[in-house]
C-alpha cells in the first residue's frame, strides 16, 4: 500500500464550445477519511439552502468510490440549474473518477480510505439557454474534473513551475490592468 494522502488538492479549467455557457471549473480535495478531508466530508452530511450536496453517482445504484461529495460553488436559484448538477455534471464527474482509477491516477488499494470534496460551479445561463448543449456541459466537466484530480495527485502546480510563470501567466481578470 502506498503512503496515506492526507490533503490533496487541484483545480482545473476547461472552456466551453463558441456560443455554449458550459465551462467547467471543479476544485477537488482529496485525502484519508481519518483526516481533514474526511472530517469536512463528514461535515457536510445534510443540505444547505441554495447549496446542494450530493454523493458522486454514474447512475442508479452506482455511487464512486473513492466516496466522492459534490457541491457548488455558487448559489443555486433554479430547479433546472439543480437538474443539470445532479444530471449531466454529476455523471460526467462520477465518468471522470471512474477513469482516474482505471488509468492509475487514483490509488486504487486506497479508495475505501480516501474520500473526495469536488465543488463545482456552472453558468447560471446554462439551466435556461435554449441551445443548451448537455453535450459539451458532459465534455468540459469530465475533463475538467480528471485533470483536476490529476493536479491533486500530482501536486501541480509545482512551487518550481508557479515560480518560473510568475511574470508570465496573468489572472484573466487582470487583462488590460498593468499596461506598461
Amino acid at each position: 500500500m502506498t503512503e496515506h494522502i492526507w490533503l490533496a488538492t487541484g483545480e482545473a479549467t476547461v472552456l466551453a464550445a463558441d456560443g455554449q455557457y458550459t465551462d467547467a471549473m471543479p476544485e477537488v480535495m482529496i485525502g484519508n477519511v481519518k483526516g481533514p478531508v474526511g472530517h469536512a466530508f463528514a461535515s457536510m452530511a445534510g443540505q444547505v439552502a441554495g447549496h446542494p450536496r450530493m454523493f458522486v453517482i454514474r447512475d442508479l445504484n452506482q455511487q464512486v468510490r473513492p466516496s466522492t461529495m459534490m457541491t457548488t460553488k455558487m448559489t443555486v436559484k433554479s430547479e433546472d440549474y439543480v437538474e443539470l448538477l445532479g444530471g449531466v455534471v454529476q455523471a460526467a464527474t462520477g465518468d471522470a473518477i471512474v477513469d482516474c482509477i482505471a488509468e492509475g491516477i487514483l490509488p486504487k488499494d486506497q479508495l475505501n480510505e480516501l474520500c473526495m470534496i469536488i465543488m463545482v460551479w456552472l453558468d447560471p445561463r446554462c439551466a435556461t439557454h435554449a441551445e443548451l448543449d448537455k453535450k459539451d456541459l458532459y465534455r468540459t466537466n469530465y475533463e475538467a474534473t480528471k485533470l483536476a484530480i490529476s493536479r491533486a495527485m500530482k501536486g501541480e502546480p509545482t512551487a518550481d513551475e508557479l515560480i518560473a510563470n510568475r511574470k508570465s501567466v496573468q489572472h484573466y481578470a487582470l487583462e488590460g490592468v498593468f499596461e506598461d
